[in-house]
């Protein structure tokens, strides 16, 4: 007891006190990749749904369709997932019935922004890359950190396995440190879009134990959505 008379714990274990520490986030895995051509985007990701060395769900679906030419890929803690996703769901309508139109993927993704920023001191514990058509018809990816950062990009890769996955973008798509004159360089069609997001999650997996099991890809045109699917190893 000290002079003012408060008595103060010893460091060391006292029988019957119990320390309990909570942690409000938790990490469920999962992957995305999103590839943007001149007339298409290409954005896939993996279908497992785990938490540690558990595996709560082999087939869940990551993409979330906002529009018919815009897609948010979301991976993270889950119910931050749903939470955000719901909520973007929510205020697009809401413009829609106030506005008789629906939203572009840059106002998209704009709003996704200032809707993460609102939440900036307890975030959402999710990794997101938006991917649609502007107005002009072109291919656009997003790509997010916690807090609402937005950055525009041809090409990105987001999640577990994103730091395995965009080495690969980078040298695929993007051809860093390859010295070849532009005319040279492979045409990015909506085929190859799609062969080089497989490739990466085929080796994703072979890495990381969060990815895995199957991958949805989503390639998005005028048209609409067009949706793919590809196995990948279960253990």
């Amino acid at each position: 007891m000290n002079s003012l008379g408060i008595e103060q714990f010893p460091d060391y274990k006292v029988p019957g006190v119990q320390h309990v520490d909570f942690n409000p986030y938790e990490s469920n895995g999962g992957s995305v990749v999103a590839i943007a051509g001149d007339d298409f985007v290409v954005i896939a990701a993996d279908t497992r749904l785990s938490s540690g060395y558990t595996i709560h769900s082999r087939d869940q679906n990551k993409l979330f369709p906002m529009s018919s030419q815009t897609v948010l890929g979301s991976t993270g803690c889950w119910c931050d997932t749903l939470s955000l996703t719901g909520l973007v769901k929510l205020r697009m309508q809401m413009y829609e019935h106030t506005h008789l139109k629906t939203m572009t993927t840059d106002a998209v993704a704009q709003m996704l922004s200032i809707i993460m920023y609102n939440r900036r001191f307890f975030p959402y514990y999710v990794s997101n890359i938006l991917a649609g058509l502007d107005k002009d018809g072109k291919g656009v990816v997003y790509s997010y950190d916690p807090i609402g950062h937005c950055e525009r990009a041809t090409y990105r890769a987001g999640g577990t396995a994103g730091a395995l996955l965009q080495p690969v973008l980078d040298n695929q798509i993007g051809y860093k440190n390859q010295n070849l004159p532009a005319d040279q360089l492979p045409p990015l069609t909506k085929e190859r879009a799609v062969a080089v997001a497989s490739d990466t999650f085929i080796s994703a997996a072979e890495r990381d134990i969060y990815t895995g099991d199957s991958v949805l890809i989503n390639v998005i045109t005028k048209d609409g959505i067009e949706e793919r699917t590809l196995q990948l190893r279960k253990d």
